[in-house]
């Protein structure tokens, strides 16, 4: 199929689409990007966002009884069923097949935006064809590309801020910010002793065997602190310990210490990755935060019927375990599988602790290698500039 380009001026502004389904992964990236358009490229920005309760938790200085306001250099707008009339942007990005205003569409086809649907990442094979591909509106006269983040050169790339690997390396250096970021979430102990103490970030689907995991950091012979940012894991486990979690809470069992985080912002977040010698995350925007902490990691994709995940995390994992040593990389995937999958063997955890310092080796390898790679927000600015249409 040939391919030609419509050159465009300059976009200065930007909309943004986002309707939160659950769990804060939606919202998590529209409001990354947001900053980062905002921020390094100068696009005037609104977020349309459906649900503030749910985005107050990520972006704390928001006030909910607001139709409209603007916190760090972006306008956010309460996305209301009665949808108010409004100019559209240059770009107009659809995140995650949301469905766009029926009032903005017409209002679309006076100014033709170049107009994305922000996809899902996946590290399947199959993206490379798909990305930047259009679909025409049934009945305006509008085209719409379909835009999908991802490991090649040939999608459109992934979420990383201009500054975010010197920051993280800077931290990662600095034995001073560490002990800072400790203090704040109230955990000095993390800090001592440093070679000892395994510290584990987990952030995973009720799904996964969670009761398995921490009875293996239980019986471990290395001191495991295992941390728990927000998530939904807390009624599992306080079943499980008989324990009632509160605010900064811990409980000591055998060799492990469990303690409950306050949320993060998304900057607190990324440092507790950047600080954990394991981290455990799940869905899209935890995901890929965690390939940048270049820490070893623990991926868990959301559950989908007919087991439509596992393929996705089998393309993952063959670009992640790429290099890696024959034992290493077959413990790696089979404690995948088994996370995934919602039952670990005994020794699946002893496995990944016995191969953690070649795991630790190929995951800064591996968030070295996709560092070097143009950025999502670099390629998303670049394509709305001469957005390509196939003849």
């Amino acid at each position: 199929m040939k391919r030609v380009k419509a050159v465009k001026a300059s976009p200065k502004s930007c909309d943004i689409f986002c309707r939160i389904i659950d769990n804060y992964g939606d919202i998590g990236v529209c409001w990354r990007l947001a900053k980062q358009l905002a921020k390094e490229y100068d696009l005037t920005i609104r977020l349309f966002v459906d649900d503030l309760t749910t985005a107050k938790h990520l972006i704390p200085s928001l006030d909910t009884s607001k139709i409209r306001q603007t916190v760090m250099q972006v306008e956010i707008v309460h996305w209301q069923a009665q949808f108010p009339s409004a100019i559209p942007a240059d770009i107009v990005i659809e995140a995650f097949a949301c469905e766009l205003p029926d009032s903005y569409l017409q209002a679309m086809t006076e100014k033709q935006p170049v107009w994305l649907n922000l996809e899902y990442l996946s590290a399947e094979s199959w993206v490379d064809g798909f990305h930047a591909q259009i679909s025409k509106h049934p009945t305006l006269p509008l085209t719409k590309h379909f835009f999908f983040p991802g490991f090649s050169e040939n999608t459109g790339g992934l979420l990383q801020e201009n500054a975010l690997i010197k920051e993280r390396q800077s931290f990662q250096d600095s034995a001073e910010a560490q002990a800072q970021f400790w203090q704040k979430p109230q955990i000095p102990d993390a800090i001592e002793p440093k070679d000892k103490l395994l510290k584990v970030s987990l952030f995973a689907y009720p799904e996964a065997p969670v009761t398995d995991l921490l009875e293996s950091f239980t019986n471990a012979s290395r001191p495991t602190l295992c941390l728990l940012p927000g998530n939904g894991l807390i009624n599992v486990i306080e079943q499980y310990f008989d324990w009632s979690v509160s605010e900064n809470s811990r409980i000591t069992v055998g060799n492990l210490t469990l303690q409950h985080v306050p949320f993060l912002s998304q900057t607190e977040y990324d440092q507790l990755l950047w600080a954990c010698d394991l981290n455990f995350v799940r869905g899209e925007d935890s995901w890929i935060r965690a390939i940048w902490a270049a820490k070893p990691m623990i991926w868990q994709p959301y559950q989908q019927t007919e087991q439509a995940h596992l393929p996705k995390l089998n393309a993952f994992l063959d670009l992640y375990t790429h290099g890696l040593p024959g034992e290493s990389k077959q413990v790696v995937e089979r404690f995948h599988q088994a996370w995934s999958s919602g039952h670990l063997a005994t020794n699946d955890w002893q496995q990944i602790s016995d191969h953690l310092p070649a795991i630790a080796k190929q995951s800064k390898k591996f968030s070295d290698l996709l560092a070097q790679q143009t950025d999502l927000a670099s390629r998303l600015v670049s394509f709305c500039k001469n957005p390509t249409y196939p003849v």
